[in-house]
């Protein structure tokens, strides 16, 4: 067998347009999950069973099966229930943004535990409204506390991001098999892909490391 890595540079648009889907689908499910992770952080905190229960249900439930069977049931279950088509770029987007929510709530919940009882006492004393408390209190010292967590969510979703490849979407993945089927050189067009998707990650989990040695550093102070 005989490597042509220049392979790799004939189909380089098709790659790039691969990696900017890739790269757009988990922006998007970053953003839209990391504040939905944060509402069911705090309804997992809440005092009413009922929105306590469904939202511990709701966690148990996406963190505990597999992301590939998420996305399935998006793509071909969801659009039955809801009796509408749905495209295949909504499927992964909403499949990945409630995978997100899911393990994000969990960092945001654990980082909840070091606002102290005496800060929330404060809002009380203060006549600060509920919504008012979370936002200017609560939310920024969770985000403080859970950021090093949340960066490698982030590079987690990015690696699973791949599986959207199986339900048809053109991602770095699924532009990479379609390549390497046509032309013949799967190692070539698969290395490339690894190659890409680890320069990328890479360096957010080294940023993590520093990012977490300094939050760590500043909180002795």
């Amino acid at each position: 067998m005989e490597l042509d890595f220049s392979v790799i540079f004939d189909y380089k648009a098709a790659l790039f347009f691969g990696l900017l889907l890739t790269l757009k689908l988990t922006a998007i499910c970053v953003v839209l999950g990391c504040a939905l992770g944060f509402l069911v952080a705090i309804a997992r905190s809440s005092k009413n069973k009922i929105i306590y229960g469904v939202s511990t249900v709701y966690v148990a439930l996406f963190r505990g099966t597999p992301v590939l069977i998420q996305l399935f049931w998006m793509f071909f279950c969801l659009p039955l229930v809801l009796g509408m088509e749905l495209s295949n770029l909504t499927c992964g987007i909403i499949a990945l943004t409630l995978y997100m929510a899911a393990i994000t709530s969990e960092t945001f919940r654990a980082s909840f535990s070091f606002v102290s009882k005496e800060q929330h006492d404060a809002g009380v004393a203060l006549g600060l409204t509920y919504r008012v408390h979370t936002l200017y209190v609560l939310l920024p010292q969770a985000l403080l506390r859970a950021a090093p967590t949340l960066l490698s969510n982030c590079t987690s979703l990015f690696k699973e991001s791949a599986l959207v490849s199986a339900v048809g979407m053109a991602d770095l993945m699924f532009v990479s098999q379609n390549i390497s089927n046509r032309t013949g050189h799967p190692v070539e067009l698969l290395t490339a892909a690894a190659v890409i998707y680890f320069v990328i990650a890479f360096p957010i989990t080294r940023a993590v490391t520093a990012l977490e040695r300094k939050i760590l550093h500043t909180m002795a102070i």
